[in-house]
């Protein structure tokens, strides 16, 4: 029977052999990466063997050959000469590593094995009879130690690290942070291996990509990285879906991973805690979970499961329900819809929702297109719960998120249901709204009785409203659509009325009820 020929492409390659082929225990001297393929096996147990070597020949030494370290480096020799693939030696035959530089100078790998060289022959002989075969037992290897890792991303990375030597991996936010592996994936020198694969959410939408480098520049080598690092999608996909099933079931879990991401400043830990944690803990952590990649920073990863974003900087939505004790489901079915952007989360009595903020020109102000998103949101029919919002930041990055929140928290509370405050631009007219108008009306009605029943009409009234929101009489006289001359006459009546707006101790009192009376509840007239 004749064997078919192995296809050109198909044939193992060194790096293959070495990296995750047959060879127990093989240590390697000289080009270990080196792109060549081998495509037999020589067993030489004298010299005179290797004078008719053929390319890409495995070159294996047993007895005369492998006596000494100078019979070991004429090897060498003659495996140059005739562009080899390797020479193999057993551990302890002739002083092996004594040859170390010679391989190195001459670019032929010296594959030094644990165990009969002659058992080598034969595992190498298979190898290259069946080139898939490695590349399968890889794969099979790498599924195994994935399904072990369960869905936990650091032990998934550490799995991935375990099946691909010189290979670095990181799991990696899609705003670019490393939640899990190392940074060095991201740094590949050039000419390395790079592959990228995506992981998805369980929406299908973007939930993190892992990214690796190798050192390695085997051909062949791309391919069989990608095949592994897609192994690991299906079990990353299922780690958010827990995740986020774990959320909707218990809304706590993310209203308590937001507290405390904004406690302690929302802030991952800088490359330089980074190497000096690595640097105290490696010893202790390898004792714990041999082999268990590092995990950067928990919180981040929990927050990457759940979608949130990671990244600013932020823009900051605020939304407070008419009735504390409804919302929930609503809210969150609205939102996911009809919302701005951004998660929504229970936080400090109110909902809250943070948006990565898109590179706007100079002259656009974010705030002002935030409000006029969440302006619409609130219109919008599917909204079963009336709600006052606010909008605020921008917030850089997590660590200013608490900040942020609580001006935003501070500034709906002052706000009536439908309509949007800036936090930045509350001020006394926003603060005066948001008094509870019944409970004031007898007071206001009180304090203002002369000026009532003398304003028939209702000017004097808004006059006095708007002349308490402006700096000036020109000011007042624009937004009443009046002559300046006509807001001076109403003053000079209002204050025989006994209603002076510059008198600081009726100041608070006068803006107060005009609020109260006013039948526009979001601040100042619009007419004279």
């Amino acid at each position: 029977m004749v064997r078919e020929p192995v296809a050109a492409d198909r044939y193992l390659t060194l790096a293959e052999l070495v990296q995750h082929g047959p060879l127990a225990g093989v240590t390697v001297y000289g080009p270990a990466d080196r792109a060549v393929d081998v495509r037999a096996v020589r067993i030489a147990d004298h010299l005179d063997a290797l004078d008719e070597l053929q390319p890409h020949t495995a070159v294996v030494l047993t007895g005369l050959a492998a006596s000494a370290a100078w019979t070991i480096e004429m090897a060498l020799r003659k495996a140059w000469e005739h562009a080899a693939a390797c020479v193999v030696v057993a551990r302890g035959a002739g002083n092996a590593e004594s040859a170390a530089d010679l391989a190195e100078r001459l670019g032929v790998p010296l594959l030094v094995v644990a165990g009969s060289a002659l058992d080598a022959a034969v595992r190498i002989a298979s190898a290259v009879a069946q080139p898939e075969a490695g590349r399968t037992a890889l794969l099979a290897t790498a599924a195994r130690r994935i399904t072990a890792a369960g869905p936990r991303p650091v032990r998934i990375v550490s799995a991935l690290h375990a099946v691909l030597p010189s290979t670095d991996v990181a799991l990696v936010a899609p705003s670019g942070e490393v939640i899990a592996g190392r940074s060095a994936a991201l740094d590949a020198p050039a000419g390395a291996v790079r592959v990228r694969v995506e992981v998805p959410d369980p929406e299908g939408g973007p939930l993190a990509v892992l990214a690796a480098s190798s050192r390695s520049r085997v051909a062949g080598w791309e391919s069989t990285v990608r095949e592994v690092l897609g192994l690991a999608v299906a079990p990353l996909t299922a780690w958010a879906a827990r995740e986020r099933l774990t959320s909707e079931r218990l809304g706590l879990h993310a209203s308590g991973l937001l507290v405390e991401l904004v406690d302690r400043g929302g802030a991952a830990p800088t490359p330089q805690d980074h190497e000096q944690g690595q640097d105290q803990g490696r010893h202790s952590a390898q004792e714990q979970e041999p082999g268990l990649a590092e995990e950067r920073d928990p919180l981040l990863m929990q927050a990457v499961a759940l979608g949130w974003p990671v990244r600013g900087p932020f823009v900051v939505y605020v939304v407070r329900p008419a009735e504390q004790d409804r919302g929930g489901a609503l809210l969150a079915s609205w939102w996911s819809r009809t919302g701005p952007g951004g998660p929504l989360v229970a936080y400090e009595g109110c909902w809250v929702a943070w948006e990565q903020q898109d590179d706007l020109p100079p002259a656009r102000d974010p705030l002002a297109r935030a409000g006029d998103k969440l302006r619409a949101a609130l219109v919008h029919p599917s909204l079963l719960v009336p709600l006052a919002g606010a909008v605020a930041g921008p917030a850089t990055d997590l660590a200013g998120l608490g900040p942020v929140f609580a001006d935003a928290v501070a500034a709906v509370s002052v706000t009536r249901p439908g309509t949007v405050v800036r936090a930045d631009r509350t001020g006394p007219e926003q603060l005066l709204a948001a008094v509870p108008r019944d409970v004031l009306r007898g007071p206001a009605e009180s304090l203002l009785a002369a000026l009532l029943e003398a304003d028939r009409d209702g000017s004097l009234l808004r006059t006095l409203a708007v002349v308490l929101d402006v700096a000036t009489p020109s000011a007042a006289a624009a937004r009443l659509g009046v002559h300046r001359n006509t807001v001076t006459a109403r003053v000079e009546r209002l204050r025989a009325l006994g209603c002076d707006p510059e008198d600081p101790s009726l100041r608070l009192a006068l803006h107060l009820a005009c609020r109260v009376l006013l039948d526009d509840p979001s601040g100042g007239p619009s007419t004279s």
